[in-house]
């Protein structure tokens, strides 16, 4: 992975106030630490580092010029993230050298199309592997081409770049694929609707009601005007 170069600057206030005061000025807040160094408080611009991460993912390499006039190179650690507003609230940069071996989590992509009528679970969706701190790949993949339906992708399965060692348990399970359920296995998931019994209406027992109140009086008012007559 290409590293990419990104300005800071030192950071004097610590504490949330000074963290809310450095993003409110468009900045990340940031410590750099590692190799037996004393930890250095920075603030990193939050619009480059948010668009170098997008393109080169979590494990970035980045050449850092600090305006004291020091530099470093370092790999992003713990990145925190508002989860609401989607922005950076703090980030940890651990110092590496050239040549040096780094453990770090690489994401693993899924290539290939599996067997017709399956499904395919992502059982873990990172890796971790040792690399050369300036040759950590952005991601790594494993095939489910033709895979059946009870067939697995483990961690030995994954391809690896060369200078890339998997530490990971071999034998984790990365992806696992199973029988696509049939439609009579999705029908009876779904839950049964009762009908409710529709109930007459009020008024129209009312009308009904008194129609028939009305023909009994008419009846017997005829009745009794034969009886007369």
């Amino acid at each position: 992975m290409s590293e990419v170069k990104i300005s800071a600057e030192p950071r004097t206030e610590f504490g949330k106030g000074g963290a809310r005061r450095t993003r409110r000025a468009g900045k990340v807040p940031a410590v750099l630490y590692g190799h037996g160094e004393k930890p250095k408080h920075i603030a990193l611009p939050a619009r480059e580092f948010a668009a170098a991460i997008r393109h080169g993912g979590a494990n970035q390499l980045f050449a850092i010029e600090i305006s004291d006039g020091t530099q470093a190179l370092a790999l992003p650690k713990a990145i925190q993230r508002d989860p609401i507003k989607d922005t950076f609230e703090h980030v940890d940069l651990l110092l590496v050298r050239r040549g040096e071996k780094v453990a770090v989590e690489v994401p693993v992509q899924l290539v290939g199309e599996a067997a017709t009528d399956t499904l395919i679970v992502h059982e873990h969706a990172s890796l971790a592997v040792s690399a050369e701190a300036t040759k950590v790949p952005d991601h790594l993949e494993a095939s489910i081409e033709g895979m059946e339906a009870g067939s697995q992708v483990t961690a030995a399965d994954v391809k690896l770049p060369a200078g890339v060692e998997l530490t990971a348990d071999p034998e984790l399970i990365v992806a696992a694929v199973t029988a696509a359920p049939t439609a009579e296995q999705l029908a009876a998931t779904l839950p049964e609707v009762e009908e409710e019994p529709v109930e007459a209406e009020e008024g129209v027992e009312g009308e009904e009601g008194a129609a028939e109140g009305e023909t009994a009086e008419t009846a017997e008012e005829a009745a009794e005007q034969r009886a007369e007559a």
